[in-house]
């Protein structure tokens, strides 16, 4: 029986240690099953107060209506990317029995898209609450703070994606210098 080196012993701890990244994603499941309630809730009383709404509002009921049930399925769906992406990122390789069910995004995104993909869906999602807001001002006394805020928010996240986007493309295009700079192996 051979010693183990505390060397090697602390890089398999570390190692393993992702798996304690694997409750979090099994929590986000249970999140995602609470914005499904949400939906199927948020339906039915929209739906439901869509019926009373009177004529000369309701094309504004129907959009906003439309507009809550994307928000959600936008949230919904950022969940999954999160989880399945995070787990295959941080975790393990997921194992499909049958490959033609499975996204063909799996696998295929790191870190920086998943990072992408994020505020691109937050900044879909600000743009819908903004969007509401702006339905909304003829219902409801206008609160110029909170649509202010909802502005700046909204540039926030813009600004942030951009600047996201730039720091990947620095990233990129510095790995891609220095990979030419690296002399070919004999």
């Amino acid at each position: 029986m051979s010693e183990i080196r505390p060397k090697v012993l602390l890089e398999r701890t570390l190692f393993a240690s992702r798996w304690l990244l694997a409750p979090v994603y099994v929590g986000l499941i249970f999140a995602l099953i609470v914005l499904i309630g949400v939906f199927i809730v948020s339906l039915i009383g929209d739906v439901a107060k869509l019926m009373v709404t009177p004529p000369d509002r309701l094309p504004e009921a129907g959009i906003l209506l439309v507009l809550s049930l994307i928000d959600l399925s936008l949230a919904s769906s950022l969940v999954i990317i999160v989880i399945l992406s995070g787990y295959e990122n941080f975790v393990s390789r997921i194992d499909t029995v049958e490959d033609d069910h499975r996204p063909k995004w799996m696998g295929t995104i790191d870190f920086s898209g998943l990072k992408i993909k994020l505020i691109s869906s937050v900044i879909a999602i600000s743009v819908i609450a903004l969007l509401r807001s702006y339905l909304e001002i003829g219902d409801f006394p206008l609160n110029p703070t909170m649509l202010l805020w909802q502005v700046v928010i909204q540039l926030t996240f813009v600004v942030s994606g951009i600047l996201l986007a730039i720091m990947d493309w620095i990233v990129a295009r510095t790995e891609r210098q220095e990979l030419r700079q690296i002399p070919p192996a004999r």
